[in-house]
C-alpha cells in the first residue's frame, strides 16, 4: 500500500470508531476530536526530534509539555490507561496520572501552560485547549483512536505531505456538514487564484486577519516554499513571514493543525478579534506587505468594536470594518521585493453598491489606494452557505485609483450556477490568469475610470457592458423558474441593504 492509502485507511478506521461513540454527533464533533489528538502526537514527535538535535549540538532542550503529560507518557503504549481511567485523566481537574501519582488532569494542565519560560508554544497550546472539550463517552473507544493516531509518523516528510492533503479533504467534509457554521471555509479554487495573482514574495510579510481554518495561509506557505533556496530563506519563511488572526476556538484549532501539517512549525495565529484595536493607533510596525482574506460578512459587531473606527465610518457590518482594517494594515513603503503593499479581499455585492458609511469607505479606498481589479464571481461559488453574489477586490498602496478593471468569469457551458456538488474548479479560472498580465476589453472584461465611479456615488456594482443578454431565445418557463430561484437571493440582499442603511444612520 502507498503512504496515502495507509494513512487514509488509518484515518477512516479512527472515524469509524468515533461513529460508535454516543457522545459525538457528526463530523462537526469528530474532526475536532481527531484534531486535538493528532495535535498532541504531532507536538511530541516534534519535541523528540528537537531534543535529539539539541543533544547533538551539545545544547539543553526545554520541552513545551513536560512529563507525565507528553504523548509518550500516557498515550504511546497501546496497552496503556483506558476506559474510565483514561477519561478521568483527560477530563478531570485532578486525576491519577499515568505515573500513578495524583495531579492535574491532562486538559487542566495544558490549559494552564504559559510562555513565562520564554516558550511561545506554551501559549499556543493553552489557547488551543481552552476551546477544546473531550465529548467521547467511551474511554475504550477513545483508546482505540489514540492507538490509531499513534501509528502516524509526523517527522516523516512524505507522511506529513500526504496527511496535509487528507486533512484538507476532511475540512471540506466538515464544511459540507457545517451548514451556517461553514463561514470559515473559502473554496480552494478561489484561495489559490487570489494567492497566485497577488504573488507574495519571500521576505514579504503576509496576514490573514480572518484566518478561519487557514486556507489562505496554507496556500501562501505553499507558494512561498517554492522560493526557498537557503537555510536563511527557510528560517525567514518559518519565523517572520506568515501571521493570522482567528478568535473562534474551533477554527483556531483547525487552523493550527492545518498549518502544522503543511510544514509551518510554529504558526503565529492571534486568538483575538482582529478588529479589537483602535484603527488610529495601528502604526507602521504593525503593518504588513500582503493581506489575503475572506472576512466574515453579514455579521454585526458590538458598539465597543465599532468605537475603534472613525466616527463617520462606524458601522455594525463586519465586512466594512474589516475593509477599513485591511486598508490601515498595509505598509506605506514598498516591500523588500520592490512591490507596493497589496491586498486581495472577498466582499459581498452589498459592499459594491452600498452608500452612506459604505460609500465613504470606498471613497477613501479609491483616493488612497489603487483599486486596479474587481473579479465578479459567478453565482453559487460559495454554495451551500450563501447565494449572495461575491467579488474579489485587488488593491495596493500608491493611489489614487485612476482605472478599475473588471473581469466576470463565465459559467461553464450548460451550467446555470455552481453548487456544493458541482463546485468551481481552479482550471476554470485559467482564462482570468491569462488575461491578468495582458489586459484588454472583451466579452468578460471591461474598464471604468475612477472619476466615473466617483460621479456615481462610488457605486462599484457595475454590470458587464460587453455581455450578451441572451434572452431572445429563452424559454419563458425557464425565465420564470430562474426568477423564482433568485427570490431568496433578493431577500438576502434586502437584509444586507437594511444593515448598511441602519449603519449609515447610526
Amino acid at each position: 500500500m502507498t503512504t496515502s492509502q495507509i494513512l487514509g485507511s488509518l484515518l477512516k478506521s479512527a472515524r469509524d470508531i468515533m461513529r460508535k461513540d454516543k457522545g459525538l454527533n457528526g463530523d462537526l464533533d469528530r474532526l475536532p476530536l481527531l484534531t486535538w489528538i493528532m495535535f498532541l502526537k504531532f507536538l511530541d514527535d516534534l519535541e523528540r526530534q528537537r531534543d535529539e538535535e539539541a543533544a547533538l549540538a551539545g545544547k539543553k532542550f526545554k520541552a513545551a509539555i513536560e512529563a507525565p503529560y507528553r504523548w509518550r507518557d500516557w498515550a504511546a503504549d497501546p496497552q496503556g490507561i483506558t476506559g474510565d481511567e483514561l477519561l478521568s485523566f483527560i477530563n478531570s481537574d485532578e486525576a491519577v496520572r499515568a505515573d500513578g501519582k495524583k495531579g492535574s488532569g491532562l486538559f487542566a494542565y495544558l490549559r494552564s501552560l504559559s510562555s513565562s519560560n520564554g516558550d511561545n508554544r506554551r501559549d499556543v497550546i493553552a489557547t488551543v485547549f481552552k476551546g477544546v472539550d473531550n465529548r467521547m463517552k467511551s474511554g475504550y473507544l477513545l483508546r482505540d483512536i489514540i492507538n490509531k493516531v499513534g501509528g502516524i509518523h509526523f517527522t516523516s516528510s512524505e507522511e506529513l505531505h500526504t496527511l496535509g492533503a487528507l486533512y484538507e479533504s476532511m475540512l471540506r467534509e466538515m464544511r459540507d456538514a457545517a451548514g451556517d457554521s461553514g463561514e470559515f471555509y473559502t473554496p480552494r479554487a478561489v484561495v489559490r487564484f487570489m494567492v497566485e495573482v497577488t504573488d507574495p514574495r519571500l521576505g514579504e510579510t503576509v496576514l490573514d486577519p480572518a484566518s478561519g481554518t487557514g486556507g489562505f495561509l496554507v496556500e501562501t506557505y505553499n507558494h512561498l516554499e517554492k522560493q526557498v533556496k537557503t537555510v536563511a530563506d527557510r528560517k525567514r519563511l518559518q519565523n517572520d513571514t506568515i501571521t493570522g488572526c482567528e478568535p473562534k476556538s474551533l477554527p483556531y484549532l483547525l487552523c493550527q493543525m492545518n498549518l502544522l501539517l503543511h510544514g509551518l512549525d510554529a504558526p503565529q495565529i492571534d486568538p483575538g478579534n482582529a478588529l479589537r484595536f483602535r484603527l488610529s493607533e495601528i502604526g507602521e510596525k504593525e503593518r504588513v506587505d500582503v493581506i489575503l482574506t475572506n472576512p466574515p460578512f453579514g455579521g454585526e459587531e458590538e458598539k465597543g468594536i465599532q468605537g475603534n473606527f472613525p466616527e463617520d465610518r462606524q458601522t455594525a457590518e463586519t465586512a466594512l470594518l474589516f475593509l477599513q482594517l485591511i486598508m490601515r494594515k498595509l505598509k506605506r513603503q514598498p516591500t523588500s521585493a520592490g512591490h507596493p503593499a497589496r491586498a486581495a479581499v472577498v466582499v459581498p455585492n452589498g459592499t459594491l453598491f452600498g452608500d452612506g458609511v459604505c460609500a465613504r469607505i470606498k471613497e477613501e479606498l479609491l483616493k488612497e489606494f489603487n483599486l486596479h481589479t474587481i473579479v465578479r464571481l459567478p453565482e453559487g461559488v460559495f454554495a451551500p452557505y450563501t447565494n449572495i453574489a461575491s467579488n474579489l477586490l485587488f488593491f495596493e498602496r500608491g493611489g489614487p485609483t485612476e482605472l478599475i478593471w473588471y473581469y466576470e468569469p463565465p459559467l461553464p457551458e450548460g451550467r446555470k450556477k455552481y453548487s456544493k456538488t458541482a463546485p468551481l474548479q481552479f482550471e476554470e479560472l485559467s482564462p482570468v490568469l491569462d488575461w491578468w498580465k495582458r489586459r484588454k476589453e472583451g466579452p468578460q472584461a471591461w474598464k471604468v475610470s475612477a472619476s466615473e465611479v466617483a460621479a456615481n456615488g462610488y457605486n462599484l456594482d457595475l454590470k458587464n457592458p460587453n455581455a450578451k443578454l441572451g434572452l431572445g431565445h429563452a424559454d419563458p418557463k425557464e425565465l420564470i423558474a430562474s426568477m423564482r430561484s433568485h427570490e431568496a437571493d433578493v431577500l438576502r440582499l434586502l437584509c444586507e441593504i437594511e444593515t448598511l442603511v441602519s449603519g449609515a444612520e447610526s
